[in-house]
C-alpha cells in the first residue's frame, strides 16, 4: 500500500505534481509507429491520472506539447484529452516550442494554478515522428509542368534551423568546432549513454515512468504490448560507430547518426494540482513547483544554452554549484552534453546516470515532459545517494531558460517504494536548444519501500 502524503506544509496556491506517466519511446517506424501522436498522448494522460488517483472529470484544463501537427487534425491536445476520458467541457491548448513544448506546457499549467485560475491541470507532450507527412508544396496551385518537389515535414518543421537555413545537426558541428570536441569523444559518450540506458532499463529504474502501450497487430491477430524503449534493444559498439559517416559536414565532420539522438515516437504527462486541492482530496504529492525564469541567446548556439541557464537557476534557488551532485542533459546530440559538461566542469559520473536522448530517443513535442518524468524517477531511484540533481533538455527556436523550483513530499511510485529517510534534496532541470528551460526541484521525501 502506498504511504499517505504529508501535505501539512502546503500552501493553497502551491503547484503540486501528483501523477506522471510516459509511454515507451518508440523508434522511427518502430513499435509505436501505427499510433498517431494524439493516441500516444491519450495513453499518457489516462495513465498519469490513474496513478494520481484523480478523476478525469475533475480536470479543469489541458496544456499539451506537439510539434509536428500536420495531418493530425484540429486541436491535437483536445484530441488527446478526449481520448483519455477528459470531459468535452475542458479547455485544451496545444503548445509548440519544439523540443521544450512539453516543459513549456507544464510551466503554463503551473502558472494557471498559481494565479488561482485552476486547481487541477494536466500538462505534457506527444509526438509521432514516424507519422510526420511529406508535403507537395505547389499541389494546391496545380502542377502545370515539370517535376513536383516533395518536402519532408519532419525535417522542415522539426529538425531545421529556420533562422540560418541549415539542419540542427549543423549547429552541433559548430559546437564541436567551437569547443574542440572530437569525434572520438562524441562516440565514447554515445556508448556510455547507451550502456547507462540499458542498465537502467534492465534494473527496473524505468518501471515507475513507463505505462505499457497496446498495439494492434491487425484483424484476427493478438495485440502486442510495448513496455520498453525501442532503442534499448540494441547495443552500440565502438567499431560500429567509427564506420558511420558524418551526417551534416562531409569533410571533417564529427556528428553522426550514432552519436546523435534518434527520431522517435512517444508521449509523457504530468498531473498538477493546487496545494489546497491536494489537501482536500488527500493526494500523494510527488513534487512542488516553486518558481521559473527565462533567458536567451542566438539560435545556432542552442547547444551551450544550458551553461548560461544552470548558474542562473542555481542562484535563484539559493544554492551553490558544489551542492549539485547529479546532472542530466538532454542529448539532442552527444556534443550538447559534452560541451556543457566542459563549460561547467562536470565530472562524467554525475551526468546522465540513466542515459539520455541518444540512448532513449527524442520525440520532439514529448521530450520536455519526458525529461521531467524521468527526472523525478531518477531522483527517487537514487534518493538514498543524492542530495541534489540537475536535468537539461533541448529545444528549437530563440533561446529561453525556464526555471522551476519544486519540493518533494511522500512520492507515489507506481509498483514499488524505496525505503529512505532523506530530506531536503534538490533537483534542477533545464530544457534548452533555442528555448532553454531550467527546472529546479527541492525534494522532501520521508520513505518508500519495496
Amino acid at each position: 500500500m502506498a504511504p499517505t502524503a504529508s501535505c501539512d506544509r502546503l500552501k493553497p496556491r502551491d503547484v503540486c505534481i501528483v501523477g506522471v506517466a510516459r509511454t515507451p519511446m518508440g523508434g522511427f517506424l518502430g513499435s509505436l509507429s501505427s499510433l498517431p501522436a494524439t493516441k500516444l498522448g491519450s495513453i499518457a494522460i489516462e495513465s498519469a491520472l490513474k496513478r494520481a488517483n484523480v478523476d478525469p472529470t475533475l480536470v479543469q484544463e489541458i496544456y499539451f506539447g506537439n510539434v509536428l501537427t500536420a495531418n493530425l487534425g484540429q486541436a491535437p491536445a483536445r484530441q488527446a484529452a478526449l481520448g483519455a476520458g477528459i470531459p468535452n467541457t475542458v479547455v485544451c491548448t496545444t503548445i509548440n516550442k519544439v523540443c521544450s513544448s512539453g516543459m513549456k506546457a507544464t510551466m503554463i499549467a503551473a502558472q494557471s494554478i498559481q494565479l488561482g485560475i485552476n486547481d487541477i491541470v494536466v500538462a505534457g507532450g506527444m509526438e509521432s515522428m514516424s507519422n510526420a507527412p511529406k508535403y507537395l508544396v505547389d499541389a494546391r496551385k496545380g502542377s502545370r509542368f515539370g517535376h513536383d518537389v516533395i518536402i519532408d515535414g519532419m525535417l522542415k518543421d522539426g529538425l531545421w534551423d529556420v533562422y540560418n537555413d541549415f539542419a540542427m545537426g549543423t549547429c552541433a558541428e559548430l559546437c564541436a568546432d567551437l569547443h574542440s570536441i572530437s569525434r572520438d569523444e562524441q562516440d565514447s559518450y554515445a556508448i556510455q549513454s547507451n550502456e547507462r540506458g540499458i542498465a537502467a532499463s534492465n534494473g527496473g529504474a524505468f518501471a515507475w515512468e513507463i505505462t505499457p502501450v497496446e498495439v494492434s497487430a491487425g484483424r484476427g491477430k493478438p495485440s502486442t504490448i510495448v513496455e520498453k524503449d525501442d532503442s534499448l534493444d540494441r547495443v552500440i559498439f565502438s567499431k560500429t560507430l567509427k564506420k558511420l559517416r558524418p551526417s551534416f559536414k562531409e569533410n571533417g565532420g564529427s556528428v553522426t547518426a550514432g552519436n546523435a539522438s534518434s527520431i522517435s515516437d512517444g508521449a509523457a504527462a504530468l498531473v498538477l494540482v493546487s496545494g489546497a486541492k491536494a489537501q482536500e482530496l488527500g493526494l500523494q504529492v510527488i513534487a512542488r513547483i516553486r518558481g521559473y525564469a527565462d533567458a536567451a541567446q542566438a539560435p545556432e548556439l542552442f547547444t551551450t544554452a544550458p551553461a548560461l541557464a544552470i548558474p542562473k537557476a542555481i542562484s535563484i534557488a539559493g544554492l551553490e554549484a558544489s551542492q549539485i551532485d547529479y546532472y542530466e542533459i538532454n542529448e539532442a546530440f552527444s556534443v550538447v552534453a559534452l560541451a556543457n559538461q566542459k563549460l561547467l566542469g562536470l565530472p562524467s559520473e554525475k551526468l546522465n546516470v540513466h542515459g539520455g536522448a541518444v540512448s532513449l530517443g527524442h520525440p520532439l513535442g514529448c521530450s520536455g515532459a519526458r525529461i521531467l518524468v524521468t527526472l523525478l524517477g531518477v531522483c527517487i531511484w537514487f534518493l538514498v545517494l543524492l542530495q541534489y540533481a540537475l536535468t537539461i533538455s533541448s529545444v528549437l527556436a530563440s533561446i529561453r531558460h525556464l526555471t522551476f523550483i519544486l519540493t518533494m513530499s511522500n512520492a507515489y511510485i507506481h509498483h514499488f517504494f524505496l525505503l529512505i529517510k532523506t530530506r531536503g534534496n534538490y533537483i534542477h532541470a533545464l530544457n534548452s536548444v533555442n528555448f532553454a528551460y531550467s527546472t529546479l526541484y527541492s525534494f522532501d521525501v520521508t520513505y518508500f519501500f519495496f
